[in-house]
């Protein structure tokens, strides 16, 4: 089932690098993606998004002027409901556990350094059509639940009930994969 629907997957790649651009669409043909938009700005990426449903959003960190993680916290913050929700995938050759961290919080889904394999790509694709996660909004944030546990097995204090408002589930999809 999860085959069928990544195979109708629209996504976006944003990064100002053509050669990047060009591999990663090399890589999702490969796993049998066809539909594809990009863009060489998150600015650009912005404006398509207000017009163009897509699916999945594969987007470079180190762009200028605006960065990987200040389009995704754009992008969240976004007035369509349904954009807000788009899971992001962010491609980067820096993978300092600080940087993880900033794209984690900046509400990016999955994170892949680079060089970028096929097998890691699809791995992170999977995981966002098989384990979609929740989103939350908080007083300082809002995307998708950044922790990753199985099950609810935790047997401490909980210290974060404080800062969550609310469990937010993503509204009826306008995207093109079936359900």
């Amino acid at each position: 089932m999860a085959e069928r629907r990544i195979h109708r997957m629209k996504v976006l790649i944003v990064d100002d690098n053509h050669h990047m651009v060009n591999i990663v669409k090399t890589i999702l043909r490969g796993l049998g993606l066809k539909d594809f938009f990009d863009a060489r700005s998150p600015i650009e990426a912005l404006e398509l998004l207000r017009t163009t449903p897509v699916d999945l959003i594969i987007t470079d960190y180190a762009m200028e002027p605006v960065d990987g993680f200040q389009f995704v916290k754009k992008l969240r913050a976004a007035e369509d409901n349904q954009t807000r929700f788009v899971p992001v995938i962010m491609l980067t050759a820096y993978s300092e556990k600080s940087r993880v961290e900033a794209a984690r919080d900046s509400g990016v889904n999955e994170f892949c350094t680079k060089p970028v394999t096929a097998e890691e790509l699809y791995k992170k694709v999977r995981s966002i059509v098989n384990h979609p996660r929740t989103f939350v909004r908080t007083k300082a944030y809002f995307g998708p639940d950044r922790r990753r546990r199985d099950g609810d097995h935790f047997e401490g204090e909980e210290r974060r009930d404080a800062d969550r408002d609310e469990t937010v589930e993503p509204p009826a999809p306008k995207t093109t994969v079936p359900v």
